[in-house]
């Protein structure tokens, strides 16, 4: 694996959600035919679970993909269905598209209450609007920012400070709109050596529930 120095593994949590224990892997802009399957495969062989933040379009057509996620134990969670900033949209076009990607995920049978925005980006009634849905807003606290095609070791090196109980890692199974890389590669590469750090830490790679999920927003507010 990677190796940080002491002072790069500090997280900024306090671990009062999971009890001092729990870290949380999520990946966001899949499922990819080529890219999810390798990370559930790289996160079979760590035996850790994680959260996927689905585009539901992507989901209904690679429902194989979404099958695989449930029968290993990791959890799901909507994205979007339209890939596109909260701001850059109005009230009712967010309220829409949340409804068009929870109709998708229940189609496939998920029943999800985990929302993450297009990266992470909140117009003042996104809460709202989640709210209304019954949803959690899921943000992070340690982002790997792999969608620049930086090297595992870099992002490993560069997100160790924020790693410790209650953190919450930041990656992507899919190429989404600002990718800067052509494939997922490195974030594969990085999955393992995340694990390792996080139990050297006296962690345990957690899928997320809607619970967890809000106690970790308040917590970090």
């Amino acid at each position: 694996m990677f190796r940080a120095t002491e002072a790069k593994v500090k997280g900024s949590m306090t671990g009062a959600v999971s009890g001092g224990s729990g870290i949380f892997l999520t990946f966001d802009d899949g499922p990819d035919p080529v890219w999810t399957p390798r990370v559930l495969e790289a996160l079979r062989l760590a035996d850790a679970r994680a959260t996927f933040f689905v585009i539901a379009p992507l989901a209904r057509r690679f429902p194989r993909l979404i099958s695989e996620m449930q029968n290993a134990g990791h959890a799901i969670g909507l994205h979007c269905a339209r890939h596109v900033r909260h701001t850059q949209m109005t009230r009712e076009e967010v309220e829409a598209d949340v409804h068009s990607g929870l109709g998708d995920l229940e189609h496939l049978g998920i029943t999800s209450r985990l929302w993450r925005p297009p990266w992470g980006i909140l117009a003042p009634w996104t809460a709202a609007v989640a709210e209304d849905f019954g949803l959690t807003l899921t943000p992070w606290t340690a982002d790997t920012h792999d969608w620049r095609g930086d090297n595992a070791r870099a992002m490993f090196e560069a997100v160790s400070p924020a790693l410790g109980p209650d953190a919450v890692v930041l990656m992507h199974d899919g190429l989404g709109p600002g990718a800067r890389r052509s494939n997922c590669g490195e974030t594969v590469r990085l999955v393992g050596p995340l694990v390792e750090q996080a139990r050297s830490l006296g962690c345990e790679p957690a899928a997320m529930n809607a619970d967890t999920a809000a106690a970790l927003a308040k917590a970090a507010s």
